[in-house]
């Protein structure tokens, strides 16, 4: 009897086909480790839950170009988590603040955000009477001109309060502004921080 050679042993012998073998079942092994190790970082990585309070502010430059975005979000602590994201700045640190109107218009430099979200305090972290319910901490962009910052604050609340003395949704709102200096932290009313090179509307 004359038997016919499976295809397979024309061109493979038993021991390569042994190794394909092996490598096929390594490949679906470590492919599925991959999805359940994506679906776990994905559960990790998911945002805080929906149902607490969020507000966002897009960026504007003195052109009206968007040139990047403030997130707050609330955390079980109670602390307000803010996470600023730009490009496009010049390299250095930046005074940060938010201001007492939800106004950004780039033909006044931004002058129509008003002053700092005050309430009845002095500003500056290094002044007794501060800071400012508005003051937050300097900002540092890198040579390439890209600003990623992130930190918690304990007195604001998207909620409605920022002390009992002022409010960031009040009826004219609130913006945020980045400066073209460093806030010095103590000098009145806004720390000597320069003018004003991005503007943000914060909108829930």
């Amino acid at each position: 009897m004359v038997t016919t050679p499976h295809p397979l042993q024309d061109s493979v012998g038993d021991g390569t086909r042994g190794a394909v073998r092996r490598k096929v079942s390594t490949m679906i092994r470590t492919f599925s480790t991959l999805l359940c190790t994506a679906a776990i970082a994905a559960t990790v990585a998911s945002p805080l839950a929906a149902e607490r309070p969020t507000a966002t502010a897009a960026l504007m430059d003195a052109d009206g170009k968007q040139a990047g975005t403030v997130e707050f979000q609330a955390t079980p602590s109670g602390m307000m988590w803010i996470a600023a994201s730009a490009e496009g700045l010049p390299e250095g640190k930046h005074g940060f603040h938010i201001h007492e109107t939800g106004k950004c218009d780039a033909a006044d430099g931004f002058k129509s955000a008003g002053g700092h979200l005050a309430g009845d305090a002095e500003h500056g972290v290094l002044n007794e009477g501060g800071p400012h319910p508005g003051d937050l901490p300097n900002v540092t962009v890198a040579e390439n001109g890209s600003l990623n910052a992130e930190f918690f604050v304990s007195r604001l609340s998207v909620e409605g309060g920022w002390f009992e003395e002022a409010g960031l949704f009040d009826e004219d709102g609130s913006a945020v502004v980045v400066h073209s200096g460093a806030d010095d932290y103590t000098s009145q009313p806004s720390g000597d921080a320069g003018n004003r090179i991005l503007c943000g509307v914060i909108e829930r």
